[in-house]
């Protein structure tokens, strides 16, 4: 393979946390590559964007400002990645999710958090389809924690990531535009359906959260479709959608990886997403360690040996991210140091 692009999600420490995170990370595969390597990128948002810095990238619209304000273009792609036959139209990404009450606002949690089962997911599902149906929309199954619906009228709502929205108060990450007010009429009735549910009661005697209401976003028609230009591959066995609307393959070992690739490709590494947007810094360690072994080392074998010509590790949290290119002839730069100095924020 010639080159190779690795998107690190929240790899980046925060500025107050880096001296302790740093100390407990296990990387020196990784310091290698970032030491020896040249930042060629490094952008910075507000932290208000509808989409996270590493979302936009993967969408190709990183450095377009009418793309930061609104959810990567994903419906009509995730339906066809799920082979499901969909009439032309503008397509939501449709998930269910809870919403925690705080003192004085509410708080979107992570949708992963929620551990929906198939079940459980139909159950809401057909509940929650015959009030869209009864406006004229089309509301379609992809998994327990993903559906699809069609809302033409709404094509110009501007959406937020799930991710993205995540521990804030949700007022300033709602659908904005002029159909916001149908879309909250829409997303009240729901909750109000679920309340008190069965499928609640069951989850409350697991000690799970309920699930009370739903979130929209990606919304695309044929014309502004998701496309990946590169061939993308994830660590993930269970990718979520902006993956899955990409085409991404799972894949086991960087020789998989290699036998697969053409000439390019993109390698995503997801495991630190869900640790950091709740919070859980031990768990990021952990996970971020054992990329080491099963990632980071051999990729630099495969740089080392020429099997791989460059790498450029792309690295984010909510508001930054950085670009590290590191080809073979760089890591003979040996008065540059290995380092993890690139991961502060």
């Amino acid at each position: 393979m010639n080159r190779l692009e690795v998107l690190l999600p929240f790899a980046l420490t925060p500025v107050e946390l880096t001296r302790d995170l740093e100390r407990e990370l296990r990387l020196p595969a990784l310091a290698m590559l970032l030491g020896r390597g040249r930042l060629t990128l490094s952008n910075e948002t507000d932290g208000f964007s509808r989409a996270l810095p590493h979302e936009s990238w993967l969408a190709g619209s990183y450095d377009s400002p009418a793309q930061a304000d609104n959810s990567p273009p994903l419906g009509t792609a995730l339906a066809r990645a799920a082979n499901l036959t969909t009439p032309p139209g503008c397509w939501f990404v449709l998930q269910p999710v809870h919403i925690h009450i705080a003192r004085d606002h509410l708080v979107l949690t992570d949708p992963r958090q929620l551990q929906l089962d198939e079940s459980h997911s139909r159950t809401l599902f057909d509940i929650a389809r015959p009030l869209f149906e009864e406006v004229g929309q089309t509301l379609l199954w992809i998994d327990a924690a993903t559906w699809l619906l069609r809302a033409d009228d709404w094509q110009a709502l501007r959406t937020a990531s799930p991710d993205a929205a995540c521990g804030h108060n949700v007022d300033i990450w709602m659908p904005q535009g002029e159909q916001a007010r149908e879309w909250r009429r829409l997303q009240n009735e729901v909750q109000m359906h679920w309340h008190g549910h069965a499928v609640n009661d069951e989850r409350a005697a697991q000690g799970q959260n309920p699930v009370n209401s739903i979130w929209l976003w990606g919304g695309s028609t044929a014309a502004t479709d998701a496309a990946a230009a590169r061939r993308i591959f994830s660590s993930s066995a269970g990718p979520g959608p902006q993956l899955a609307a990409l085409g991404s393959q799972p894949v086991a070992s960087v020789d998989a990886l290699l036998a697969a690739s053409g000439d390019d490709g993109v390698l995503v590494l997801d495991e630190l997403i869900a640790p950091a947007l709740s919070q859980d810094w031990a768990q990021w360690i952990d996970h971020f360690n054992a990329l080491e072994t099963r990632w980071f080392a051999p990729l630099l074998a495969a740089l080392q040996a020429g099997r791989l010509q460059q790498i450029d590790i792309v690295f984010s949290h909510h508001a930054v991210l950085k670009h590290v290119a590191t080809g073979k002839g760089a890591l003979r730069k040996f008065w540059k140091k290995p380092s993890l100095s690139a991961l502060s924020a």
